[in-house]
């Protein structure tokens, strides 16, 4: 509601950069690149499995099918919400950077912190521990997405193959992705990020058009209409979990609680990210633009793929959990469409670019932390982070299969819910804090 009420207030005509300063990126390049950070390899691994959980277990009692009900709720789970967490930081992180001249780093969004020094023992452990707060949740988020991504890739190689490929496997292909990010890291935002975001939205699109052309194409638009519209109107007793929308503490634990937590944790850096190539743009574009194009784009690409999955069940007759993993249910999903040799080497294709996308943003965003220019960090930081980054992910691919009992995919999952609470606290100031940066003078 915050940032609507800004889009269309007289901040909504606002800068990030000088009044006469061009965009930075093309349009098709700045969605490009928000989108391949904002959500990345997640969209492949949950196109599938998540409406089809939804649908077997409805969450929400509203009068709605329960085709309806699971992509109302899937489009919960990926819509707004998130890009509201992302546009949030990247304003108020934009407002000061190119406002005042502040470092891009989440304390600037607070602290002054060109006029605080270690004399100022109190005001600089703030700024201290909020950076530190960051780089954590940045962290354990990347980590898991990582370590989230591999296994998906190795799941559908197990399903091709027909094979169960060792641990071996999994540590080659996220060092094949951490050097892949580090190059893109170290080319800059202007080259390397830039060209695999946009030829991320092509191959995704060419995925999304293929399957959406083989469907039943006025009823995946009904059906993407009618969900629109109901998640509109249930939006807030969804996230306020007021009576039939409440799912149960467990259900809220297991899903939205670590969505939210997964959000916060890419926030920080996401929204420096965002900040970062949308200098030039106007508070009220950045605003509108974050949060509609991307989330419109992911309710499209759940519905095609949702309904889809929806009908091979009913024309099964049952449904027998043949889409119940998350690491293998996109393939077993395409294995039943033409051209499978081309179509799994596109999805295998995009799910180690959207991790490189995901990865070399990060690195980009974390040197900016522990590098005195934090607009162009050295190259020494971001070879630190990226080896850093590829150790801890490969440290917890081998631990979930020396401990394969304790699910410990599923542990850092509720362990970034624990790590992510502090960093909602701090949303909160940072929030009136960006707001008085904004009223204080004219941009």
């Amino acid at each position: 509601m915050l940032l609507v009420v800004v889009a269309f207030s007289k901040w909504g005509f606002y800068k990030l950069g000088k009044a006469n300063e061009k965009p930075a990126f093309s349009n098709i390049a700045w969605i490009s690149m928000l989108y391949s950070a904002g959500m990345g390899a997640g969209i492949l691994l949950r196109a599938v499995q998540e409406p089809v959980f939804m649908q077997q277990n409805p969450p929400i009692q509203n009068n709605a099918s329960a085709e309806i009900k699971a992509l109302e709720f899937t489009f919960y789970q990926w819509g707004v919400t998130a890009w509201a967490f992302y546009t949030l930081f990247a304003l108020a992180i934009g407002t000061v950077a190119f406002k005042y001249g502040r470092p891009l780093i989440t304390s600037s969004t607070v602290f002054d912190t060109k006029k605080y020094s270690s004399k100022n023992r109190f005001k600089y452990l703030g700024i201290a521990l909020t950076d530190l707060l960051t780089i954590l949740t940045t962290v354990f988020g990347l980590v898991a997405a990582v370590a989230l991504g591999a296994s998906q890739i190795k799941g559908g190689l197990d399903h091709l193959l027909g094979l169960t490929l060792n641990a071996n496997y999994s540590i080659a292909l996220i060092l094949f992705i951490g050097f892949l990010a580090l190059l893109s890291a170290l080319s800059g935002v202007e080259k390397g990020i830039k060209i695999i975001s946009t030829a991320n939205i092509y191959l995704t699109l060419a995925l999304l058009i293929f399957v959406f052309l083989q469907t039943d194409m006025l009823l995946i638009l009904k059906q993407y209409a009618h969900a629109l519209y109901r998640y509109l109107i249930d939006f807030i007793p969804m996230s306020l979990a007021l009576g039939a929308f409440d799912p149960g503490k467990k259900f809220l634990t297991d899903w939205t609680y670590y969505y939210w937590a997964f959000w916060l944790a890419w926030a920080p850096f996401t929204g420096l990210f965002i900040a970062r190539i949308s200098r030039g743009r106007t508070i009220r574009e950045i605003i509108l633009g974050v949060l509609l194009i991307p989330s419109l784009g992911s309710f499209f690409w759940f519905t095609v793929f949702g309904q889809s999955a929806f009908e091979m069940i009913n024309a099964a007759g049952e449904y027998k959990g043949e889409f119940d993993n998350v690491f293998t249910s996109l393939f077993i999903f395409l294995s039943h469409y033409p051209a499978q040799s081309i179509v799994n080497t596109i999805v295998v294709i995009l799910l180690v670019s959207f991790l490189v996308t995901s990865l070399d943003s990060a690195i980009l965003v974390l040197s900016m932390f522990t590098s005195k220019n934090t607009d162009t960090p050295s190259k020494k930081h971001r070879i630190v982070w990226s080896t850093l980054l590829t150790i801890c992910a490969i440290g917890i691919v081998l631990l979930s299969f020396a401990k394969k009992e304790e699910d410990v995919l599923s542990a850092v999952q509720k362990l970034l819910i624990i790590t992510s609470l502090p960093l909602s606290f701090f949303m909160i100031v940072m929030s009136f804090k960006w707001i008085q940066n904004l009223n204080k003078k004219e941009c």
